[in-house]
């Protein structure tokens, strides 16, 4: 079985990004990028009604971390460290079968600068490399082409259509599933190497 420690939390850095941990000064650039309907229009997820309950999440968010169970991370420009642009993370952790789902949002200023594309191969290099993941999968809103195409750039394959598998807000939604194998990752790394 997968045998995983996020203690300390770990930092990971790219070209331009720095993705940290999110702390309590983050909360109000956090409640601002979830109650953001054009971050949120894909997103599953309750939106916060208060700064207060973004620090409440935050704190959950921390203790996950510290048990091991999930890991969200926030994503800055190293030149701003300080300006949460957008989350990233892996949840779903499937220690048994050496699995975890990726996640993200950015905020719309940040649209088409590459940036998801960025953190994500940051965060299968974490996956693969530093956690053990055999594969890492992704699940969107059919309707989502950006996400879809930010995937696809990233080598991730398409695994599933799920009809009407979620229930968010009184409506039944669909689901694509994606994913990326270890040895595909390697092989892509490799290839874009030489």
């Amino acid at each position: 079985m997968l045998a995983i420690n996020f203690t300390p939390c770990p930092s990971i850095t790219t070209e331009r990004l720095l993705i940290r941990q999110i702390t309590q000064a983050d909360a109000p650039n956090l409640f601002a990028l979830r109650t953001d309907e054009r971050v949120m229009q894909y997103v599953n997820r309750p939106r916060p009604q208060s700064v207060e309950h973004i620090k409440n999440l935050i704190t959950q968010m921390n203790q996950m971390i510290a048990e091991n169970i999930s890991i969200n991370w926030g994503i800055f420009l190293q030149t701003a460290p300080q300006n949460l642009l957008g989350m990233i993370s892996f949840h779903r952790i499937e220690k048994e079968h050496y699995r975890a789902e990726i996640g993200y949002i950015l905020h719309p200023n940040y649209w088409g600068q590459g940036i998801v594309s960025e953190g994500i191969k940051g965060l299968l290099a974490f996956g693969f490399n530093e956690m053990g993941l055999n594969s890492i999968e992704a699940h969107i809103r059919p309707e989502n082409g950006a996400s879809r195409q930010v995937l696809l750039k990233n080598h991730f394959v398409k695994e599933a259509s799920l009809r009407q598998n979620v229930y968010f807000e009184g409506r039944f939604l669909d689901t694509e599933i994606y994913s990326i194998l270890k040895e595909d990752y390697l092989r892509e790394r490799d290839f874009t190497a030489n």
